[in-house]
């Protein structure tokens, strides 16, 4: 078994694992044979569930969006990276092999997965008995690399963090990854953020010397994605919500939902949320994220559902999206989906300023 993997491309391949597994048992896909000699009649409606619903732009507030280009990664469209304009329009197309973070220095700062040391492994708590990975279980680390590939400094999160104080927190997680990390920016004061699906955690690293000076956790994160700092020092994230331990007392009507919060670490008070009403018209068990606008309107990514969408401070929805990709192509059209990595919005500044314009 190889020792390190990219973040991003080991979820393609569970993406993948995940649609051949269904294919393979026919959950999805049986269908009573039809008679023998019996002509083969063309579907009369769109297998695809997420298809039918509707794809491309499905709703436009001119007045009050926040104009600009919208760059989005379906996770499952064989790597490649779409610029839709505010029609919905295609506008660029990009073939990229991984993905990474530029740092202001110039260095590329990457996310990778290792194996465990056994004696780590061994104290890893939490999630389902028996789904490690042959027996192992792997983590997070970070590498920070010149563009000529040396690398200049490494943090292990198992170095840093205690399995004891730090379990799976979903109970139906696999245990082949303890801390799944998701997304990891560089701040205005040099220093990290990483969240942590697995953990429902995000850990503010000091680049001096490699501590962690700062963590929020469950509750009342869960599956927390695609974290960024604002700039008046806040924090925006796309809180998913598979599991909260506080579930009885956040909403115990509406579970499971996932939510946007923009969170105060000072005090680690949350200061605004995006929420649906009825919880269950907004979920996400995986991916996605959120992204504050010049005019205070916020984007969002909901990932699984492939749904890109632009809300306002009350939450009104002023633009809507839904990903028209769609894939594997090896699979058939009801098992294929069209699901989003990332999504971020850049005004038309800063693609022509992108361009040298």
């Amino acid at each position: 078994m190889n020792q390190d993997l990219s973040r991003r491309r080991l979820l393609q391949l569970g993406g993948g694992l995940a649609a051949g597994l269904l294919s393979a048992t026919g959950t999805a896909v049986a269908q009573s044979p039809a008679p023998s000699g019996a002509p083969t009649a063309a579907p009369s409606i769109e297998p695809n569930t997420v298809k039918r619903r509707g794809t491309g732009r499905r709703g436009y507030d001119p007045q009050r969006v926040s104009p600009g280009f919208t760059l989005s990664t379906p996770l499952l469209g064989g790597g490649q990276v779409y610029l839709v304009d505010m029609q919905g329009d295609v506008v660029h197309t990009w073939q990229l092999p991984h993905d990474g973070r530029l740092l202001k220095n110039g260095n590329v700062l990457l996310l990778g997965a290792q194996e465990l040391p056994d004696t780590v492994a061994s104290q890893v708590q939490g999630g389902l008995p028996g789904t490690e990975a042959d027996g192992r279980i792997w983590a997070d680390y970070l590498v920070e690399m010149t563009t000529s590939g040396e690398t200049v400094w490494t943090w292990r999160s198992w170095e840093h963090l205690d399995p004891a104080t730090h379990p799976l927190t979903l109970p139906s997680d696999e245990r082949a990854f303890w801390t799944h990390g998701n997304a990891v920016i560089e701040l205005d004061d040099g220093n990290l953020l990483l969240s942590m699906r697995n953990l429902s955690t995000i850990i503010r690293i000091n680049r001096q010397t490699d501590e962690i000076e700062w963590e929020l956790g469950p509750p009342p994160l869960a599956g927390a994605h695609g974290v960024n700092e604002l700039p008046n020092g806040n924090l925006l994230l796309f809180d998913n919500g598979p599991y909260r331990v506080d579930q009885l007392r956040v909403s115990p009507a509406a579970a499971p939902f996932s939510r946007v919060l923009e969170i105060n670490p000072a005090t680690n008070e949350i200061v605004w949320t995006y929420q649906e009403l009825l919880g269950w018209n907004f979920f996400s068990a995986l991916l996605s994220n959120a992204q504050r606008l010049p005019n205070e309107n916020t984007f969002i990514n909901e990932g699984l559902a492939g749904r890109l969408f632009e809300v306002t401070p009350d939450g009104n929805v002023v633009w809507e999206y839904v990903n028209p990709i769609f894939g594997p192509a090896a699979v058939p059209d009801k098992l294929q989906s069209n699901m989003v990595f990332r999504a971020y919005r850049y005004t038309p500044d800063q693609i022509a300023a992108a361009r040298g314009t």
